[in-house]
């Protein structure tokens, strides 16, 4: 037999035994499949990906809630003011921790029929509210990002007593 007639008795018994076949499916999964290095570089991209948008949708989170907390003062302000105005003696209500639940909810003509609760707080507590000593002043405030109560009160000219650092307030007062 010459070398040719030996190679094509060989491929033929190689292809008898599955040997050449196996060879064909083995080389023909390894293109359909990812190895794993390129499966551990998607993990990388993706975590990396994930890694940055969490912080964004975090302060996205706490932006709305500063948004929120802020409209929802300015509608308790304007509560307040209603409360004043309907009020037979015409004064503001006294200082309280629950302005919407003991005084605006219960008000002839009712002025808010729902609790309003700061987004800050823990707990899911009402908004905080003082009223100056004389009665002609207050302030209705969120805690703010810190979760702290930094305003201590409201004097009787209308200034806010505390620190203002990031509680979100409104006033008919001066302000700080």
């Amino acid at each position: 037999m010459s070398n040719n007639s030996a190679l094509i008795v060989r491929f033929f018994w190689l292809e008898g035994r599955g040997a050449y076949s196996s060879k064909i499916h083995r080389k023909r999964s390894r293109r359909f499949a990812f190895t794993i290095i390129e499966l551990l570089v998607v993990m990388v991209v993706i975590s990396v990906l994930i890694t940055i948008a969490i912080p964004r949708i975090q302060g996205l989170k706490e932006e709305a809630n500063q948004v929120k907390a802020l409209a929802e003062t300015r509608a308790l302000a304007a509560a307040i003011e209603s409360y004043y105005l309907n009020q037979s003696l015409n004064t503001y209500p006294a200082t309280t921790t629950t302005i919407c639940a003991s005084v605006l909810n219960n008000a002839k003509p009712l002025i808010l029929d729902d609790v309003l609760v700061d987004p800050f707080s823990t707990g899911g507590a009402e908004y905080n509210y003082f009223r100056s000593n004389n009665g002609r002043f207050y302030v209705v405030f969120s805690v703010g990002n810190d979760t702290a109560a930094d305003i201590s009160g409201i004097d009787d000219a209308g200034r806010l007593q505390g620190t203002i650092d990031d509680d979100i307030f409104w006033t008919n007062g001066t302000g700080p």
